[in-house]
């Protein structure tokens, strides 16, 4: 199953996904882009990667919470290409029997994500400038690495 999507991300399905009768708590994250005026104005952020190693990396992140949480169930889908502010980049979704399972795996998640994931994200400026960060929104030294010239 892919976890990336090149379009709005749909709550409802992620919810379904994890839910169940012996679920009693669902915890949802939701990480929007946001306007930093302080940094210049961010009218959007896009989001680049390898899918085929985002997605692997993303498996092996919902398997480690899995085995922590064995009640649980957790989706997760992060967005790719441009994203505009107000708008989601990733979205988490845990259920489990109680609810403190539920924000504990869905924070596990999404703190793995922020140190693991190989996306890479430009921030769109209003003056039209763009900048590559790093996970925590820190300047990068170098965005994704650059495609090979052609032969």
């Amino acid at each position: 199953m892919t976890h990336l999507t090149r379009v709005p991300i749909s709550i409802d399905d992620l919810i379904r996904a994890v839910g169940g009768p012996e679920r009693g708590g669902t915890c949802v994250f939701l990480g929007t882009v946001r306007d930093a005026p302080a940094d210049g104005g961010v009218t959007g952020i896009e989001y680049s990667g390898y899918d085929t190693m985002a997605d692997a990396e993303l498996d092996r992140i919902l398997a480690e919470a899995g085995k922590r949480w064995p009640e649980s169930r957790i989706a997760v889908r992060h967005r790719l290409g441009l994203v505009e502010t107000e708008e989601a980049s990733i979205a988490i979704a845990a259920a489990a029997p109680h609810r403190t399972d539920a924000f504990d795996a869905c924070r596990y998640v999404i703190e793995a994500v922020k140190q693991r994931l190989p996306i890479w994200k430009k921030e769109l400026r209003a003056d039209g400038s763009a900048l590559w960060v790093d996970p925590h929104g820190r300047p990068a030294v170098v965005g994704p690495p650059s495609p090979p010239p052609p032969v």
